[in-house]
């Protein structure tokens, strides 16, 4: 496997700072320094969520020191396929909530998307301002060699984790004032004033002026609740819930100790099923009633649009590629894991002989979970998910075992490889009537903090890194 700082005796040119202040530091230090990194988080709160398993639901995820670190050059190339695949996937979902192209010219089978769960048939031909369905992406990446890099999957819903980024960094410049000096990394900060700009460029049409933002969470017994109020503190905008919004002739309101104040962007945390009891799940308490008919109306803008987690299924991942060369013309820059579909015969009859060897997914997993792993699966775990895929094929997909490149990572005292991947966080906006993709330097590396495993999750014991894009070469 690859490891991104190389053998002792060939380190790689981004991780020789790091290198040597590794030697000169110690691992007694450098265990001290974590401590003080955890008891931080915990003073702050940087907590995630997680229930039903028992025991305090608020846990810390784990934090390492040392940093996961990308030339100026690796992230140029990374930021171009990004900034691709940004694009193309807001194309796709318009796509198939309008003309459906794609479905027309056979790229895509039409089951796949109008028997989706995640299709939200409501929300066809209606136009969110600027033709922008998905604002904020994050794309999980992997790396297995080094010019080897590949999209695990995409995430347009309401992908999470951007806290952690900007929280790192914060903790790693506290700690470590005098490697920022040596290093020329690329700041992270701006992302909170790039974020509210994004949310700002799509205005609902109906807005005049300065538009009023919120961030929409479903409240604190969310597991990324930490994140909800961070992200509002940071752009210097109201968190609110669902029951201190209303709707009055089309338009959006927040109750506040003034009276009544027009709302123009959502940037929602809810799920779309909990958005809009009078369109979608009529028991919700979360969501506002006759949120989706002011949407409709183009008096508030959601960010992201309601029915933008089609693009999260992962069976439809699988045509990603195909959708660059349809609507661009253009080959994808960065690379699919190759996966098979258990919803083709073929296909899945290879998977079912081959799960001693594959990693399984259900297309609508996530956190980590409805997940196989296997190599490292019991035959007991592998049988119960022969059964799954028999009896519901279309809710799977499998890809091989990649082997993940590596980091250097405290790991119970000593320093150790594990795993890692990275989820950049592309903002898509507009200016002067034409889409935008604007990108970090930097992104949330995950770090699998057993040895061997490959589940970087925070919910299955994943830790995380700051992330490093060095300035220049």
């Amino acid at each position: 496997m690859f490891d991104e700082m190389g053998p002792s005796a060939a380190v790689r040119t981004p991780y020789k700072t790091i290198n040597t202040w590794i030697e000169k530091t110690g691992t007694k230090i450098l265990q001290q320094k974590r401590d003080e990194a955890e008891t931080i988080f915990r003073k702050v709160g940087i907590t995630f969520s997680v229930y039903g398993e028992g025991g305090d639901p608020e846990r810390l995820i784990p934090f390492d020191i040392f940093p996961r670190i990308f030339t100026n050059s690796e992230w140029e190339t990374l930021s171009k396929g990004i900034d691709q695949r940004a694009r193309v996937l807001n194309r796709f979902i318009w796509d198939v909530y309008h003309d459906a192209e794609i479905i027309k010219a056979g790229i895509i089978p039409e089951d796949l998307i109008y028997q989706n769960d995640a299709y939200l048939p409501a929300m066809k031909g209606i136009d969110p301002p600027q033709g922008i369905y998905s604002h904020i992406i994050g794309i999980d990446i992997v790396r297995t060699g080094p010019e080897e890099f590949y999209v695990l999957e995409d995430n347009c819903r309401t992908p999470s984790g951007v806290s952690y980024m900007l929280e790192n960094r914060e903790i790693m410049i506290r700690l470590f004032p005098e490697l920022f000096e040596d290093s020329h990394v690329l700041p992270v900060d701006t992302y909170p004033s790039q974020l509210r700009e994004t949310l700002r460029s799509v205005k609902p049409p109906l807005c005049e002026g300065e538009p009023t933002i919120v961030v929409l969470t479903p409240g604190p017994f969310n597991s990324a609740f930490y994140e909800h109020g961070f992200l509002a503190d940071e752009m210097g905008v109201e968190l609110v819930e669902g029951p201190d919004l209303y709707t009055e002739d089309g338009l959006v309101y927040m109750r506040t100790t003034c009276g009544p104040q027009r709302v123009d962007v959502i940037y929602r945390r809810i799920d779309d099923k909990y958005l809009d009891p009078q369109r979608f799940d009529p028991d919700s308490i979360l969501g506002v009633p006759g949120l989706i008919d002011a949407f409709e109306k183009g008096s508030v803008t959601l960010i992201s649009a309601p029915g933008a987690g089609i693009a999260d299924d992962k069976a439809v991942y699988t045509y990603v590629p195909d959708m660059v060369r349809f609507y661009f013309d253009e080959e994808p820059i960065l690379s699919n894991v190759p996966t098979w579909k258990c919803s083709d015969e073929a296909e899945r009859a290879h998977v079912l002989s081959k799960l001693d060897e594959l990693v399984v997914k259900e297309v609508h997993g996530s956190g980590g979970y409805g997940l196989l792993i296997g190599p490292h699966a019991t035959d007991e775990q592998r049988a119960a998910f022969a059964k799954a895929i028999e009896k519901n094929p279309k809710g799977y997909i499998a890809q091989p075992t990649l082997e993940l490149s590596t980091c250097p990572t405290l790991a119970k005292g000593d320093i150790a490889p594990r795993h890692v991947d990275l989820r950049p966080f592309a903002l898509v906006g507009s200016k002067n009537g034409e889409m935008t993709v604007s990108l970090t330097p930097g992104g949330l590396t995950r770090v699998a903090m057993r040895e061997g495993s490959l589940v970087v999750n925070s919910s299955q014991g994943g830790g995380v890194k700051d992330t490093w894009v060095l300035k220049g070469e």
